[in-house]
């Protein structure tokens, strides 16, 4: 059976305690949504990921369920806990709470449905993937809510049909993919580096900048890229109810999702309606700023969620537009 694994990431810190807004969540400038009452409430999200911790206390009241693909926890369905710590940093970026306490995510009342499909190594299979897929398509909460947004940091380098059939059905009943870029950059704009799912033109693919704005070396560089968001020693949820720095293309994916789920709920509050997937991702392309990279290395941009924009140039604008180089960061 084909396989397929985590996108490799790094892990720069553990710490035992938090209280702070993180750096990327704060260069998004996500708090000037939540001033406006826009925390992402009414939206699920699908982790498809290694699990989540679901005792920390960040996480507390976000997690609306979840499903186990793995053979890990003795294969139990509904035992979704992390053995890896990945699963439970995507999720904290995500929809951590808002409550002056330890981290916070960009959508901070989204509701998370943990789907774990990758074990403590972080290797799954292509058949688990689309399982997961599938039951997020098919997925109702209590009161008939329904995933609007899936995050996924995982790649492999072969392009699978039956992969790419599950994701186009996924969006054509206007469910967003958000996918990471992949970790294989070498700072090389011409160079093409393809993971999949994130090379599918069907989702939305997210490479990553540190919180200067500039360009990771590791982030994969394509003719798909959609945007970019912070990747670089992004602090969030990790396992034993403690908190890690992680720097990756996985980092940055789930400030896409939360996004999402912020502009879901703006958007479908001011048109009244229900959006589809096409109008979202219109939405948050709108929702970024030029780097002035080219297309091939930032898509179309920061996502950027404030009318504050931030511009490198408050930093070092003698940097700007030069890549970014992680030590040792062959991910």
């Amino acid at each position: 059976m084909a396989q397929i694994k985590l996108i490799p990431y790094k892990i720069e810190e553990t710490v035992d305690t938090a209280s702070e807004i993180p750096e990327g969540i704060a260069m998004i400038k996500a708090s000037e949504k939540w001033e406006k009452g826009y925390r992402g409430n009414g939206s699920v999200v699908a982790v498809i990921d290694t699990g989540c911790d679901q005792t920390h206390p960040d996480l507390e009241d976000r997690i609306i369920g979840g499903k186990n693909f793995t053979t890990e926890n003795y294969g139990l369905p509904y035992d979704f806990s992390d053995e890896n710590g990945h699963g439970t940093h995507v999720a904290g970026t995500i929809a951590a709470n808002l409550n002056g306490e330890g981290v916070v995510g960009v959508a901070p009342e989204a509701k998370l449905l943990i789907l774990k499909a990758f074990d403590k190594n972080g290797n799954g299979k292509l058949e688990t993937i689309i399982q997961s897929i599938q039951y997020a398509m098919q997925w109702r909460g209590s009161q008939n809510e329904r995933v609007r947004v899936i995050s996924m940091s995982c790649g492999t380098t072969q392009n699978d049909k039956r992969l790419h059939q599950v994701i186009r059905q996924a969006v054509q009943n206007n469910i967003l993919i958000v996918c990471a870029a992949g970790n294989n950059g070498d700072g090389e704009e011409s160079t093409n580096e393809r993971n999949y799912p994130g090379y599918f033109k069907e989702v939305l693919q997210v490479g990553a900048v540190d919180n200067n704005g500039r360009l990771a070396a590791f982030s994969n560089t394509n003719d798909e890229i959609d945007l970019v968001a912070p990747g670089v020693k992004i602090k969030s949820t990790y396992l034993g109810n403690k908190y890690a720095l992680m720097s990756g293309t996985s980092m940055a994916t789930p400030h896409v999702t939360g996004a999402a789920a912020v502009i879901i709920e703006q958007m479908e509050l001011a048109f009244n309606r229900r959006l589809t997937e096409p109008e979202i991702y219109a939405q948050l392309v709108k929702s970024t700023i030029p780097l002035k990279y080219s297309k091939r290395m930032e898509g179309n941009g920061l996502i950027m969620l404030g009318e504050r924009a931030f511009s490198p140039a408050q930093k070092e604008s003698s940097l700007q537009g030069k890549v970014y180089i992680i030590p040792e960061a062959s991910l």
